[in-house]
């Protein structure tokens, strides 16, 4: 036995000695990625990936996403049914996206001077991709697909650095100026019309345990009404409510509630 086949033989052994979880039949994380390019090019035509006709690409999505359905379901005995309920779904859906989806790119285009035109925004801009991930995994979520929409959110985070869990419910006409470090939590409520900046966390205060020390999932992040906006750097954490047309001022640490029409700048609250 060369030196080369000992150590793969040892290694075989030791790896076959920890516990872990077998991938063989698990959702494939390229496959998901594969999904979301598949709704880019759907959602934003001649924007993303070769031009063909809508019918190949809702052909081409179905196959896809039954796929990765399918497996997320695990043993389910009724598996193959759902994976085809859901996916289809999902499909009847995309023009709801779509129409949200515009709605972001004319936020962004609406609160930055910097922008020429939306082709600028769909091609150029790192929220409109958040944006496609996070809308299309929360609407897999409401269907209650499983895996599948958190990896979705994470490919965008790796690619953006804008971290939104797919749980998170976000209105209409939704910007983030810049984008790098946002995050935004499970149960997250934003309206319409708002605006992030860099930086920003809609983040959990702290969390309630069960008796055996597990955190409990409850409602524990901000909810955010309609025309807010708030600045670069600045935390919102606990189940708050900023209200409507408020301003949060930047670098700010904020745990309670704000009227409507409040403007927070370091500390000191007025009136909008």
């Amino acid at each position: 036995m060369t030196q080369l086949e000992s150590s793969i033989y040892k290694s075989i052994e030791a790896l076959d000695a920890v516990d872990g979880i077998a991938g063989e039949a698990s959702v494939s994380v390229e496959k998901v990625k594969e999904v979301v390019e598949t709704v880019k090019s759907i959602v934003f035509p001649g924007f993303f990936g070769a031009t063909s006709d809508l019918r190949t690409k809702l052909e081409l999505l179905h196959f896809l996403l039954r796929g990765q359905i399918k497996l997320a379901l695990g043993d389910d005995e009724n598996g193959y049914e759902r994976s085809e309920d859901l996916c289809c779904s999902f499909i009847e859906g995309l023009a709801e996206i779509k129409r949200l989806l515009y709605t972001d790119v004319q936020a962004i285009q609406d609160n930055d001077p910097a922008v020429k035109n939306l082709s600028e925004v769909i091609s150029c801009y790192p929220v409109v991709q958040a944006m496609l991930h996070y809308r299309t995994a929360h609407a897999l979520l409401v269907l209650g697909v499983p895996v599948i929409p958190r990896i979705m959110t994470e490919l965008a985070h790796s690619r953006t650095g804008i971290d939104i869990h797919p749980g998170a419910r976000i209105g209409e006409y939704f910007a983030i100026d810049h984008g790098t470090g946002v995050v935004i939590g499970e149960t997250c409520i934003i309206g319409d019309h708002v605006t992030l900046y860099q930086g920003v966390t809609l983040g959990a205060k702290n969390f309630s345990y069960d008796q055996e020390g597990r955190p409990v999932n409850k409602p524990r992040h901000p909810i955010v009404e309609d025309h807010v906006t708030i600045y670069s750097n600045s935390s919102v954490l606990g189940r708050v409510t900023i209200g409507h047309h408020s301003v949060i001022g930047g670098n700010l640490w904020l745990t309670h509630d704000v009227p409507p029409c409040t403007k927070v700048l370091q500390g000191r609250e007025q009136k909008a």
